[in-house]
């Protein structure tokens, strides 16, 4: 099976990434049964290697791109898996931060459709499922030493969650993924404490008290807690990044320079190292640590392209991703002209709550466009809400198109201009790919 093949082979499936209804914290039509005869079928590559995995509202993919840092950094050979991708499928699977091969990606989808065709598998799997049992399989085949595992959807009926992490990570729990009713909050965290494992050790980035029973509930061995066991002493912004104090159950990191934006970058460094130490169960060469973030890259989360005019590409989806972004943009940066947003959201935002998170102002451009998702939201809807606040906003559907509209107008105005690009992660992978094209990346 070539690539162009096997990415058919994975469209003819249910996506439940684009199409699952979420509410209330759960998301519907989820289940582990598929998922655990899929990978018994395979052999259950999942249990070959030891396993640290990531689940949370925020911060997520950034905190497993850290960790695999941070293990290649010890030279062990370190599998990724995360979700989405931004420009090409391949991404989601890495083996110490370089994406599979398509071609290599192509022969584990294509044993997987194989064994699809010879009923091996009593109920069709989804999309998500085999992309996740590809990457189970090929950290096998490849005989990583760790795989570093995001969760897709909160995490209980995740189709990651038949692997065992030895550690388990929370970033955070925030307002997505639910209705926003009642409860909410401990119902999102029930869900998210599903991928820990009675007797492993869980690095808890949430800092709510009262959430705390439901995680303990699960039955780790060990719990650390951020701002009590780890955290952030001390984040000073610097040129290009942060320079920051990093204190965890065994030691005190001074200076680590964070080639990164944002001071929730910061946070989710912490739990970073701390999931690090838990791995390995005593504390990191500050070596180590300097040389596995010096080149720490973080694709579409405040990715700054260009200086003057300002171009940003940041993944914020929800509210509290808004609200980071927001304050980075205000801490770190000094945009003293026009500020012109392309913003492309999905359904399940609340587009006021967001225009207000990212602090949406008049006297800003919004050019609204599409992301190509079934559950996008028409750039004429995003257009309207922008319009009613008076302030000035466009549309343009085609997300490359509005990308290219906006650098544009930034370039004949000034120096001083800001273009962000924002609202999805599906909006800001077709925005680096028009970006390569405007000769804006690499």
């Amino acid at each position: 099976m070539d690539f162009d093949k096997a990415q058919a082979f994975l469209d003819d499936h249910i996506n439940l990434e684009k199409t699952a209804a979420i509410s209330a914290g759960h998301a519907e039509g989820l289940s582990l049964e598929r998922m655990r005869r899929v990978v018994e079928v395979l052999g259950d590559p999942q249990r070959d290697y030891p396993v640290i995995h990531l689940t949370g509202t925020n911060g997520k993919g950034s905190t497993a791109r850290m960790i695999s840092a941070l293990m290649a950094a010890h030279q062990l050979s370190v599998g990724t898996y995360t979700s989405p991708h931004l420009e090409h499928v391949s991404e989601r699977i890495a083996r110490n931060g370089e994406p599979i091969a398509p071609d290599e990606l192509a022969a584990v989808l294509g044993e997987l459709a194989s064994l699809e065709d010879q009923a091996f598998f009593p109920e069709r799997p989804s999309y998500f499922e085999l992309l996740t049992a590809a990457a189970f399989a090929w950290f096998s085949q490849v005989a990583v030493d760790v795989g570093v595992v995001e969760v897709g959807l909160l995490g209980r009926w995740d189709a990651t969650n038949v692997a065992d992490g030895q550690v388990a990570v929370t970033t955070n729990v925030g307002r997505d993924h639910t209705d926003g009713a009642h409860d909410w909050r401990r119902r999102v965290a029930e869900e998210k404490a599903g991928i820990v494992k009675p007797g492993s050790h869980l690095v808890l980035g949430e800092t709510d008290r009262a959430l705390r029973p439901v995680f303990e509930a699960e039955g780790p061995a060990d719990v650390w807690l951020r701002d009590r066991d780890f955290g952030v002493v001390t984040d000073r912004i610097a040129v290009g990044g942060h320079v920051v104090d990093l204190r965890t159950p065994h030691a005190v990191l001074e200076e680590v320079f964070l080639p990164v934006h944002g001071a929730h970058q910061v946070d989710n460094a912490a739990c970073a190292v701390a999931a690090v130490e838990a791995f390995f169960g005593r504390a990191l060469s500050p070596e180590v640590v300097a040389e596995a973030f010096s080149d720490l890259r973080l694709p579409g989360r405040f990715e700054v392209l260009h200086r003057a005019p300002l171009l940003v590409l940041d993944g914020a989806h929800n509210p509290d991703g808004a609200r980071a972004a927001a304050i980075t943009l205000a801490d770190e940066f000094d945009v003293a002209g026009t500020r012109r947003w392309v913003l492309g959201v999905l359904v399940g935002r609340d587009l006021d709550d967001m225009l207000d998170a990212f602090e949406v102002r008049p006297g800003d451009v919004v050019i609204a466009c599409t992301p190509p998702s079934p559950r996008a939201v028409p750039a004429a809807q995003v257009a309207s809400a922008v319009a009613a606040r008076g302030i000035a906003a466009h549309v343009v559907s085609d997300v490359g198109a509005a990308v290219g509209a906006a650098w544009q107008a930034a370039q004949a105005e000034g120096e001083g201009d800001l273009v962000m690009v924002t609202g999805s992660l599906y909006t800001v992978g077709s925005a680096r790919t028009a970006c390569r094209g405007l000769g804006l990346l690499g």
